[in-house]
């Protein structure tokens, strides 16, 4: 009898420390489980990110006659409120165009594609159907730092995330373009995004990784645009 007790408390403290056991494993192994989805769903956003940054060429072929909402325009202008800005001072401002008219009257201020000497520009019909003018508020100061590129990359990779190309232009007529957008004083154009559906599809192709590589961007001659990227390895020091 004794013995039969005493097998039966061993039992039971056994069985308690197998169930403890068998507790503590599953524990542990939903752990581990929500670890590698964890380490899946940022490696999955990681290469949903490389993905659109390898696809956010400049465009400049479009679609024109397919025009871009308002609602959308402002979405992506709102975008820039959450980038990064030197010294907090956020002193950009946006003037957006959208009519068929307005953008009549400022596409002429621009200049396309320096590489291409004997290109204009796209043709009527192949035109950006709407424009963001980043500007400058000098209020705030005559240096934005490093928020004008940090913005113009958030703008164009909005947009290409809702199939929208974009091209950043440095090259305009600012004293022009601030007149006809009349801007007030102290609001001083800086760049000029141009916006449309893509009627181009570049690709990226790579260089030799020779530092005297030809990097201009070019046009075959079935029309695909071509952008030389340096390798990996030359850019890592």
């Amino acid at each position: 009898m004794l013995g039969i007790c005493f097998i039966d408390k061993f039992s039971i403290k056994t069985l308690a420390i197998v169930e403890r056991l068998g507790t503590y494993y599953k524990i542990f192994s939903a752990v581990i489980k929500t670890g590698n989805q964890n380490k899946r769903k940022r490696m999955e956003r990681f290469e949903a990110l490389r993905q659109l940054l390898s696809e956010d060429r400049s465009i400049r072929r479009f679609e024109q006659s397919r025009r871009i909402g308002m609602e959308i325009l402002t979405e992506l202008v709102d975008l820039t409120r959450f980038c990064a800005s030197g010294r907090n001072m956020q002193p950009l401002r946006y003037r957006i165009v959208d009519s068929e008219a307005d953008c009549a009257m400022v596409y002429p201020l621009l200049a396309w594609a320096g590489y291409f000497t004997d290109w204009d520009g796209p043709e009527d019909g192949e035109r950006p159907s709407a424009y963001l003018v980043q500007c400058l508020d000098t209020r705030y100061g005559s240096n934005c730092l490093c928020d004008d590129g940090l913005q113009l990359q958030a703008l164009t990779l909005g947009a290409r995330s809702l199939g929208i190309g974009a091209c950043i232009i440095k090259a305009f007529n600012a004293p022009e373009l601030k007149r006809i957008l009349n801007l007030p004083d102290g609001i001083e154009p800086r760049y000029v995004l141009a916006l449309g559906y893509p009627a181009e599809k570049p690709i990226i192709v790579d260089t030799d990784g020779t530092p005297d590589a030809d990097i201009r961007y070019y046009r075959t001659p079935d029309g695909v645009h071509h952008v030389p990227k340096r390798p990996l390895s030359e850019i890592i020091l």
